[in-house]
């Protein structure tokens, strides 16, 4: 067969493919990430069919996948809403940080794999995933409750770090030494800063310049920009996806909603052909070893996850049962995790780092919506039972005290619209 014909049938059965993955997944109303990265192991080395003529466009649409998920991440928050969430829940973040990203640290050193691998993993266990807990709050109807905005607030300051983090792992990975490290650091907190800045100060000339009332020109400009700027970033080690994610936060008001429409399906599809890339440089034989380590980790930051939702609840004046729920939700972790894993096994750091990855991932993102729907009930009942107090709570106080916010805390999280719309669950 013809190599054009051969690359258009494999090509079409990997779309297909993922088409009714997604349909499984959403009759089963769990995320699509662990089914995508389990045909990525299928079809992969070792897998039951390897793809050939296909591959290298996969790898391709792999990476604008990543470009286009941090585009629409940044599309979904204001600069303003960024500089507000960072000087008001900077203790949740930090703690959040030091409780999620030092037992996938630990792990990386305990294993043998040195200060990189650590710095990585780090990463990896660190950052929550947004679309699958956008996915769980909309199932339960939590998009009102009072511990909402708390999640919503961690989740932000964890995308903001994305924007310090990458280039950290971007210049560690390419082998650069301290100077350079700290050249490449300065350069990405130099330019996030003046995008932040140039948001905040001219975000409505910047979204008029991109503007169009014709759908057609608003996608392909911003589509352009975004693939222009992301290169220039990774041309100067700053790494494509911030690029991405800041040019999402400098549009704002009606151009980034209908930038938000338009790209919304390019998004679900080159995220999930990133996904079934990185379970394609999986092979399923190197999972098993390191099964009972990424079991151990998903464990560990699954209690870490439960304690920074907790605590940070608790330090907005969230009732317990709040608290807990706060935590339960924040367990899931998923497309940044993989994003993480992906370059450093792209950057051939350790060959054991992205089979862990792809078993804590696919671990956590099953266990994620469970935590997110059972922790509170299983902590209040046994608090109750060390406590002997077996009387059923007063379901009106607990709504009153737990349940959906009041109007100004509503138009809080209606200003987040977009965050909590799960399209494609793998945002």
């Amino acid at each position: 067969m013809h190599s054009s014909a051969v690359f258009l049938v494999e090509f079409g059965a990997i779309i297909l493919g993922l088409g009714l993955l997604g349909r499984i997944a959403g009759r089963l109303r769990f995320s699509p990430i662990p089914l995508y990265l389990l045909a990525g192991l299928a079809f992969g080395e070792g897998g039951l069919l390897p793809l050939g003529a296909s591959e290298e466009f996969v790898a391709i649409g792999a990476e604008i996948g990543v470009i286009l998920l941090l585009l629409m991440l940044g599309l979904e928050y204001t600069a303003t809403d960024l500089v507000t969430n960072l000087k008001t829940q900077y203790p949740a973040g930090l703690v959040d940080a030091a409780l999620n990203a030092l037992p996938g640290a630990a792990m990386a050193l305990l294993l043998g794999w040195g200060p990189v691998a650590a710095v990585v993993l780090a990463g990896v266990t660190w950052i929550s995933s947004s679309g699958v807990i956008a996915k769980v709050l909309g199932d339960l109807g939590r998009l009102g409750n009072r511990e909402t905005p708390v999640v919503l607030s961690i989740l932000v300051l964890e995308d903001l770090a994305m924007a310090v983090y990458l280039p950290i792992v971007t210049a560690l990975l390419a082998g650069a030494g301290p100077a350079a490290g700290s050249v490449t650091l300065a350069i990405a907190l130099g330019v996030a800063g003046l995008v932040l800045f140039v948001a905040v100060r001219y975000g409505r000339l910047i979204s008029r310049f991109v503007s169009s009332d014709d759908p057609e020109k608003l996608l392909l400009v911003v589509l352009g920009l975004t693939l222009l700027v992301a290169g220039v970033a990774q041309q100067l080690q700053v790494s494509a996806a911030v690029g991405a994610f800041l040019v999402g936060i400098a549009l704002s008001g009606e151009v980034a909603e209908g930038a938000h429409h338009l790209l919304s399906p390019l998004r679900d599809l080159f995220a999930a052909v990133f996904f079934v890339f990185f379970g394609l440089h999986t092979d399923p034989a190197s999972i098993p070893p390191v099964l009972l380590p990424a079991l151990a980790l998903a464990v560990v930051t699954a209690g870490t996850k439960v304690a920074t939702g907790y605590w940070a609840a608790r330090r907005a004046g969230i009732s317990a049962k709040g608290r807990w729920r706060a935590g339960g939700t924040l367990v899931a972790r998923g497309e940044f995790s993989i994003v993480i894993a992906g370059l450093a096994v792209t950057a051939g750091i350790e060959p054991s780092l992205g089979p862990l990855a792809t078993a804590y991932v696919l671990i956590l993102v099953v266990l994620g919506p469970l935590t997110a729907r059972w922790t509170e009930p299983v902590a209040t009942r046994l608090t109750r039972r060390r406590r002997g107090t077996a009387a059923p709570a007063d379901a009106s106080s607990d709504r009153s005290a737990d349940g959906p916010a009041d109007a100004a805390a509503d138009g809080s999280r209606q200003s987040r619209d977009g965050l909590l719309d799960p399209v494609g669950e793998t945002h």
